[in-house]
C-alpha cells in the first residue's frame, strides 16, 4: 500500500469513528438510544453475515464460538455504543467522544492487572496523562454528572472487549466475528429497548438518513477500512492513529451540532489524545484495537 493511500484510509476511518457521535446524537431526535443502536447493529451485522456467507466465509461453528461471539457483542456493540449514547442524555457528543476513546489507556490499567502484561514507563506515563485529560475534562467542565460515569462504563466495556479480541479474535474471520458480535449486540439492546424505553422511531427522511448513516457508514465501512489498514500494514503503528478519534468527535459535534468547545475541553482532549500516542507508541509488541470505536 502506498503512503497516500495509507494515510488517506487512516484520515477517513479516524474521521468515521468520531462523526458516529454527533450522529449518533441527532438520531436521539428521532427514537430512544437503546432501540437506535439496536436497529443499527442489527442492520448493520445481517448485511455484514450475508456478505460473509457470499464470499464463502461461512458462520460460526462449535458452542464455544457462538458464545465468544455473544460475549464480545455484549461488551463491544452494547456495551460501549449503548453506554456512549446513553450518556448523551447528560454530556455533549464531544465529551462522550473524548471519554469512550480513552478506553485504549485502560487496556494497559487491565492488561497488566488480568494478564500480567510488562509495559515500559512511557506507556504508564501515558495513562496517567490521559487520565488527567479525562479529569480535566468532566472534573472541571462540567462535573460528575451521571453520563460521566454512563460514559465511564462504555471505556470500560471497549476495553474488556479488546483484551478477549485479542485473545479469542485468531480463531475467527475477521468479517465474522464482527459480523455476529454486531447481531448480539443489536438483540441485546433490543431487549434492553423493550424492558426499558417507549419503543418509538419517528419515521421520516432525516431519521431513515441518519439511521443509514450509522449503520452503513460508521459500521460496516467504518468496520471494513479499519481492518483492511490492520491486515495491510503494522496494527502497532497504525492503533497510533486512534488519538485522532475524540479530536475529529469533538470537531464534528462543533460544526453538526454546535457544540461549545471550552477551553478544559480542548485541554482535556489535547492531554487523552497525548496519552494514547505515550501508551501506543511506546508498546512492546503489537495489540489490535477492538472491533469498532464509534
Amino acid at each position: 500500500m502506498n503512503r497516500f493511500k495509507y494515510y488517506a484510509l487512516v484520515m477517513a476511518t479516524t474521521c468515521l469513528m468520531g462523526v458516529a457521535f454527533p450522529v449518533g446524537k441527532m438520531g436521539l431526535a428521532y427514537a430512544p438510544p437503546f432501540l437506535l443502536m439496536a436497529v443499527r447493529f442489527l442492520l448493520a451485522g445481517g448485511a455484514l453475515a450475508l456478505f460473509a456467507a457470499r464470499k464463502g466465509t461461512g458462520g460460526i461453528r462449535g458452542e464455544r464460538r457462538w458464545l465468544k461471539a455473544a460475549v464480545i457483542g455484549l461488551l463491544q456493540s452494547a456495551g460501549v455504543m449503548g453506554c456512549a449514547y446513553y450518556s448523551m442524555h447528560w454530556i455533549s457528543s464531544g465529551e462522550s467522544a473524548i471519554l469512550t476513546s480513552a478506553a485504549p489507556l485502560l487496556v494497559i490499567v487491565l492488561g497488566s492487572l488480568l494478564n500480567g502484561a510488562a509495559y515500559r514507563s512511557r506507556q504508564w506515563l501515558g495513562v496517567a496523562v490521559g487520565f488527567a485529560g479525562v479529569a480535566l475534562t468532566f472534573g472541571f467542565h462540567v462535573g460528575f454528572v451521571p453520563g460521566t460515569y454512563i460514559g465511564f462504563a462504555g471505556a470500560v466495556c471497549f476495553a474488556f472487549a479488546t483484551l478477549l479480541v485479542n485473545r479469542w479474535g485468531a480463531g475467527f474471520d475477521s468479517t465474522v466475528l464482527a459480523a455476529y458480535q454486531m447481531l448480539f449486540g443489536g438483540v441485546f439492546l433490543l431487549l434492553l429497548s423493550f424492558l426499558t424505553e417507549p419503543l418509538r422511531f419517528a419515521l421520516s427522511i432525516s431519521s431513515v438518513v441518519v439511521l443509514l448513516w450509522l449503520a452503513i457508514m460508521c459500521s460496516i465501512v467504518q468496520f471494513t477500512l479499519w481492518f483492511y489498514l490492520l491486515r495491510h500494514s503494522d496494527p502497532g503503528k497504525t492503533s497510533v492513529f486512534l488519538f485522532l478519534v475524540p479530536v475529529f468527535g469533538v470537531l464534528s459535534s462543533w460544526l453538526l451540532l454546535g457544540e461549545k468547545v471550552g477551553g478544559a475541553v480542548a485541554a482535556g482532549a489535547a492531554l487523552i489524545c497525548f496519552g494514547i500516542y505515550l501508551v501506543n507508541g511506546g508498546q512492546r509488541r503489537r495489540q489490535p484495537a477492538g472491533l469498532q470505536a464509534g
